[in-house]
């Protein structure tokens, strides 16, 4: 790649995660190396985990527990978190992938899992050849002005609001 540049996918509806998966998808198609690292998510019986060893040059890693993380978070979840952050830098700085997503890494700036700072030092170690993706509800305005594709997910209707609960292979 010869241009890589910092995607951000917000906003409050369904997709974010899936978008930056079908790009993954897409990336892989043309032979490129995708690693996702996924943070406050550690589930197997997630998809994108199971798909991912199938999927040839796609590389998923969690960094979190199997519980929902509220914004006053446990000890253990921001821990966890910056073992992400690490772990993404050394990718990064490595240029293990060509494309590196770091999924739910929005939501844990915003929850405080995360500083700022740091991931806005992330963004300026990336080389210019690395596409990175940022996804997640709550996208900070200085990650919004450092992005140089920014999509936000509008929820207009879900089927959440008729009782239905996250469905395998679509939600999850």
């Amino acid at each position: 790649m010869k241009q890589g540049l910092i995607q951000v996918y917000t906003g409050n509806g369904k997709g974010k995660t899936t978008a930056s998966l079908g790009l993954a998808l897409r990336a892989c198609g043309h032979g490129y190396k995708v690693g996702m690292i996924q943070f406050m998510k550690k589930n197997e019986a997630y998809g994108e985990v199971q798909a991912a060893k199938f999927l040839p040059g796609f590389s998923l890693f969690q960094f979190g527990r199997n519980v929902f993380v509220k914004r006053d978070p446990d000890k253990i979840d921001i821990e966890l978190a910056k073992e992400g952050l690490m772990f993404a830098r050394e990718v990064i700085q490595k240029k293990e992938y060509d494309i590196l997503i770091l999924d739910e890494i929005n939501v844990a700036l915003d929850y405080g899992l995360l500083d700022e700072g740091e991931v806005l030092e992330l963004l300026d170690e990336k080389p210019p050849e690395v596409e990175l993706i940022l996804t997640g509800r709550y996208a900070k305005e200085s990650i919004i002005k450092r992005a140089d594709l920014v999509t936000e997910m509008k929820e207009i209707k879900h089927p959440y609001e008729k009782g239905i609960m996250a469905r395998e292979g679509i939600e999850f």
